[in-house]
């Protein structure tokens, strides 16, 4: 080999060397050029074009790709694999970045993990996150504690934290919201400033943009909620039209399907409260509970698909009719043998309960009683003990026979739902049985002033008779005076 040549190859790079070390300058402290193969020293791996390029004091670091981690200087256990990853930092420690462009915008933000093309692209200083899929995390900038697996997850946040997004597009369009957690296809997918949801499934509370404290389970649920709170949506498209609708609970396919601004609603089962679009405070519990009503407030259902719009109503069960459930017993606890005051409550023959009411603005048609009432006095009153099966005391009764009564006066009988005689309405014969004593009493005091009036003309007749043996009396008595004949 020439001399020169030689000289050249070894001479040259001493004198460098030697020329850096005198200026008080370590040779790793500038751009690495050529770079090196493989080991840079201090625990550092780089392979690729301008890989590593200003690595200045920083250990541990491993850079694959081109200009991966190429602006580390002091930045520490690093590892970045692709071209571009990691391709900013400066300082930032404790990252990986595996992909194209993955963190390549990261600057001082530590404890990142990036994994897919351009994950964590534009992060500078969030720090503890995890972006795993194609644009992950795409556009965090300083947003820390954040989770993202799938492809254009959290793509949108800039500064939010503490997400969690798993699945294509999930929380996509998020910004600064916060503490939101999105499992599924598209689940909260448009989600920008609001925090603190939770949506699991294919694009649950898909709309969302600043609703907060929102939980969505399953298909479509909360699918349509923009600036609603507050609710929890658990099912196939439950609580799927809920626009701005706040502090609603749905737990079942289709539970509360049409609310859109209806508050305050809570619906568990199979559709329940399906048709409501802005009732609010509704309770339904039950498959297809409360699925008639369209609007309305403060009702509670239960095994009940209820009125089409009413409010303020409890219904509970259902009688079915064409050969459907028919329920036949009600037990109610901590009612018997608990002493109580106020007026008496009556079912109807539908099951509504209710107070009998007397004022006149509840009537019609109405006029004296007069002689109708005539008819309980031809009615039977008998003693008689309930069959076993209703009583198994067997304690002794007192009343009427309902059929017996029905031949004296068909309107005193309540009827079964085959129009038979059930039961006698004693609420009637007493108001009959007190025409009667009123007609009875005035019968009595008539009597009396006719009695009255007799002793008056007695007692009259009595002081004139008095009177005319006063005067007999007197004739008795009186001296005779003889008459004087001379």
């Amino acid at each position: 080999m020439n001399p020169l040549i030689r000289f050249k190859t070894t001479i040259l790079p001493l004198f460098v060397t030697f020329v850096l070390g005198f200026l008080g300058v370590s040779p790793r402290a500038q751009a690495v050029f050529p770079a090196p193969d493989g080991d840079y020293g201090n625990g550092n791996t780089a392979e690729g074009g301008d890989a590593l390029f200003s690595l200045g004091t920083g250990t541990f670091d491993t850079a694959i790709g081109f200009k991966a981690l190429f602006a580390n200087t002091s930045g520490s256990s690093n590892t970045a694999t692709g071209a571009f990853a990691l391709e900013s930092n400066a300082t930032g420690y404790n990252n990986t970045a595996s992909g194209e462009g993955a963190l390549a915008n990261n600057t001082t933000g530590h404890d990142n993990t990036a994994s897919g093309k351009e994950a964590l692209l534009s992060n500078k200083i969030g720090s503890f996150n995890a972006a795993d899929g194609v644009a992950a995390l795409h556009d965090n900038t300083s947003g820390s504690f954040n989770t993202a697996n799938g492809a254009f997850t959290l793509l949108s946040n800039t500064t939010g934290g503490a997400n969690t997004a798993i699945g294509a597009s999930a929380l996509g369009n998020n910004k600064t919201g916060s503490e939101n957690t999105a499992t599924g296809v598209g689940a909260l997918g448009k989600n920008g400033t609001g925090s603190g949801n939770t949506s699991n499934g294919y694009q649950a509370l898909l709309s969302n943009t600043n609703g907060n404290a929102n939980t969505a389970i399953g298909y479509q649920a909360l699918y349509s909620s923009t600036t609603g709170s507050d609710n929890t949506g658990s099912g196939y498209q439950a609580l799927t039209n809920n626009t701005t609708g706040h502090g609603n609970t749905a737990n079942g396919f289709q539970a509360l399907l049409s609310n859109t601004s209806g508050t305050g609603n809570t619906a568990d089962g199979t559709f329940a409260l399906g048709h409501v679009r802005t009732g609010s405070n509704n309770i339904a519990l039950g498959d297809e509970a409360g699925a008639q009503l369209i609007g309305g407030n403060h009702n509670i259902y239960i095994g009940n698909v209820a009125g089409f719009r009413e409010s303020n109503t409890i219904r509970i069960g259902t009688n079915a009719t064409g050969g459907g459930l028919v329920l036949t017993r009600t037990f109610i606890a901590g009612i018997s043998g608990v002493a109580v005051a106020g007026e008496a409550v009556y079912v109807n023959a539908n099951g509504q309960l209710g107070t009998a009411v007397s004022s006149r603005h509840f009537k019609d048609d109405i006029k004296p009683m007069d002689r109708a009432s005539e008819a309980i006095l031809a009615l039977k009153p008998v003693t008689f003990r309930y069959k076993q099966e209703i009583d198994p005391d067997g304690i002794p009764q007192f009343g009427l026979v309902a059929e017996d009564a029905e031949k004296v006066n068909r309107d005193l009988v309540a009827r079964d739902r085959a129009g038979k005689p059930y039961t006698v309405r004693y609420e009637a014969v007493n108001a009959m049985l007190l025409n009667e004593f009123l007609k009875e009493h005035r019968k009595v005091q008539e009597l009396e002033a006719a009695l009255r009036a007799v002793n008056e003309r007695l007692k009259e007749e009595d002081a004139k008779i008095d009177k005319v043996n006063a005067k007999v009396e007197l004739s008795r008595s009186a001296p005779q005076v003889a008459e004087n004949s001379q």
